[in-house]
């Protein structure tokens, strides 16, 4: 017999059918109600036991956790909550879990229990969903892009360039750490390492990207990026996903009015696919903030916020515009922002959050920031103070994509490289683009955990990736 998915039984009309389903224990009550789950949907399928037909060696097994194949019969359900149950004829105990030992009994558990249990979690209902979710975020980020003509690029995860110019970046080597070999000066000589240079894991593949822009027209890119800032936030990953399009032709509107239709499809995606996910995750929210403080509650529910992002129009606004308005604000005047807020200092998300809940109440993109804050291919405005860059705020969690027309004017580029000194040597590849068909073109980039988080609600990054890799910490 072949096995049918738990999502499309729970689908079926019940006709007394032969079906076969495999599954894992969530509960076994009173020795006669099983609730199965295969990780398909969010729903459990209830298989009724009548323990006369099974032996005792069977039934002792069947803990939670422990992996079942069921054979019975799909019949209108007695009780209330589910439509159809299983009238079970055979069990097989696939595997079974030691209930005294297996972590992920059917209690409230807390998410820090969940983080260290993380090869387990997904087996909730919490993080069944918020995976499910994450998958459908990504087929339709390529959709996306697939269906409008860009075309996907893989740029390279070992680089000998900071696309950020930050520094913060971890090394990739095969030389020998504790006696590495040293040049005639006594500093490592990188000659002697694998590649014949320093190389790192890359923080961004958009430079990489810029080159495919300049053949293919509209590229782009998602796959891991990795940042060694020492960072314990709720917001904040060591290894993360990035997608980042890259469009020549294109000016900061055109950009602005692409990053905005991207993230409203996505989440239109979601909303659309993963109904049962996202009004689960929504109810785990408000059940979660019953008995906080009001000033501490997200200022709307999930789908809520969800909603509120795709029905509206994103309000656009200068960099010049948001300190102002921030200024002449409430909060700053009775000085209850924790960050200052001045021109030529980046906007921290107190800052963001406050333009986006409190003054306009819809997402902002805010734009033309302080060239001193902004990376050096970002595109010089005539003012030559800010420069052609766009970040989009949300609700609850600030910005969520970062982006920029590009400098495509080689003596600017230069000059700008060289104020920031960045060695045009190392970047010759790149400078060359202003040299051989130079054209206008944007991009941005968008973290895909900020994102997926976003969406779910989940109020750490941490919960919204398998396996977390973090400051001191990459278990599993």
């Amino acid at each position: 017999m072949e096995r049918i998915e738990i999502k499309s039984l729970l689908q079926s009309k019940p006709e007394d059918q032969a079906v076969l389903v495999k599954g894992w224990v969530r509960t076994f009550r009173a020795n006669r109600f099983i609730a199965l789950n295969d990780g398909s949907t969010l729903n459990n399928l209830q298989v009724v036991v009548d323990f006369e037909n099974f032996d005792d060696a069977v039934l002792k097994n069947i803990n939670t956790g422990a992996a079942l194949a069921v054979e019975g019969k799909l019949v209108a359900s007695q009780g209330s909550g589910q439509a159809v149950e299983v009238l079970a004829e055979k069990i097989d105990v696939l595997g079974t879990a030691d209930p005294d030992k297996f972590p992920i009994q059917p209690k409230k558990h807390s998410l820090e229990f969940l983080r260290e249990n993380a090869h387990l979690r997904m087996r909730t209902s919490t993080f069944s969903a918020v995976f499910r979710i994450r998958h459908a975020v990504a087929y339709a980020i390529h959709k996306y892009f697939n269906d409008r003509g860009y075309f996907y690029m893989h740029t390279p995860i070992i680089t000998g360039s900071d696309a950020e110019g930050a520094g913060e970046m971890f090394g990739v080597s095969t030389l020998p750490m504790g006696n590495p070999p040293k040049d005639e000066d006594g500093k490592i000589d990188w000659k002697e390492d694998f590649f014949g240079k320093a190389t790192n894991l890359t923080v961004s593949g958009q430079l990489q990207a810029e080159t495919g822009a300049m053949a293919l027209g509209k590229v782009y890119t998602f796959g891991p990026t990795f940042r060694a800032e020492n960072s314990n936030t709720t917001r904040h990953l060591a290894e993360f996903w990035m997608i980042e399009p890259e469009v020549a032709f294109y000016d900061l509107k055109d950009n602005m009015d692409l990053a905005e239709d991207f993230v409203k499809y996505l989440i239109t995606h979601v909303m659309e696919h993963n109904k049962e996910d996202l009004t689960f995750l929504d109810q785990r929210i408000k059940n979660e903030e019953k008995n906080m403080k009001a000033e501490l509650r997200r200022p709307m529910g999930l789908i809520e916020t969800l909603e509120f992002v795709v029905n509206n129009e994103f309000e656009r606004i200068t960099y010049t515009r948001a300190i102002e308005i921030l200024r002449n604000s409430k909060p700053y005047k009775k000085k209850k922002f924790k960050f200052p807020v001045e021109w030529g200092k980046d906007l921290q998300s107190e800052h963001e959050r406050f333009l986006v809940e409190k003054e306009f109440k819809k997402p902002v993109i805010v734009t033309d920031y302080p060239k001193v804050i902004k990376a050096f291919y970002m595109r010089q405005n005539e003012d030559d103070k800010t420069v052609a860059a766009m970040d989009i705020l949300f609700p609850g969690i600030g910005e969520v994509v970062g982006g920029s027309q590009r400098e495509e004017r080689l003596d600017l580029l230069l000059k700008r490289m060289e104020e920031m000194d960045i060695p045009e040597e190392e970047l010759w590849w790149y400078v060359d683009l202003r040299k051989f068909g130079t054209a206008p073109h944007s991009g941005f980039g968008m973290g895909f955990e900020r994102m997926v988080q976003f969406i779910t609600g989940m109020g750490n990054i941490r919960d919204v990736i398998p396996y977390p890799r973090t400051p001191k910490s990459a278990e599993f």
